[in-house]
């Protein structure tokens, strides 16, 4: 069974188009008009062994907002869609990625109830064309979107580049667990995800 799905979302404010295929090789082809943000998706795609094609247009000559946020609501969808009902998945995953100095753990459950808490503090206003705020909120809306509990702690840092790509390269990881394939059923005593 393929897990693909196309992404798409036209709002005043953002037009997203792309696909997702979470069995892929780490390809990523991603513009959204924000350099930081496309580093991001493309390091998250890389060690989540996702293959993403995204483009983004946005109303980034008011900010940043809107594109990252939106950006992260279809990403998230689209995991979901490509999930279907989550049989045969891991369900849970959990890792830790240091960048030199900082190091992020990143803890997944696609039970299909969203829940993010977030927790990695940044010192710098924005890293690059982003908003460092924004990045948190990429976090939350993301796992929102694919229905996920989504814990991101910072464990130690100094550097905000070096602790914004490990909590993605972390969050990636886990996500490449918890996607995996068993060949059982729906994970969940209950019998059904949500």
């Amino acid at each position: 069974m393929n897990r693909i799905a196309n992404l798409d979302r036209t709002t005043s404010e953002t037009e997203i188009t792309g696909h997702i295929d979470l069995d892929g090789d780490g390809i990523a082809r991603v513009d959204t008009g924000l350099g930081f943000l496309d580093h991001m998706l493309s390091a998250l795609t890389k060690h989540a062994g996702f293959d993403l094609v995204l483009d983004a247009t946005g109303d980034t000559a008011i900010d940043d907002h809107h594109t990252v946020e939106d950006c992260a609501i279809v990403l998230g969808r689209g995991i979901a869609e490509a999930l279907g009902d989550r049989s045969g998945i891991r369900r849970f995953g959990y890792a830790y990625a240091p960048l030199d100095e900082s190091l992020v753990r990143t803890v997944v459950d696609l039970a299909g109830r969203p829940w993010p808490e977030i927790h990695v503090a940044f010192d710098r206003e924005r890293i690059g064309d982003v908003a460092t705020e924004n990045l948190i909120h990429f976090f939350r809306s993301f796992a929102i979107g694919a229905r996920m509990a989504l814990h991101v702690d910072l464990i130690r840092g100094d550097n905000d580049h070096h602790r914004a790509e490990a909590a993605f390269k972390s969050c990636a990881l886990a996500l490449r667990e918890a996607v995996g394939r068993t060949g059982g059923g729906v994970p969940s005593t209950k019998g059904t995800l949500t």
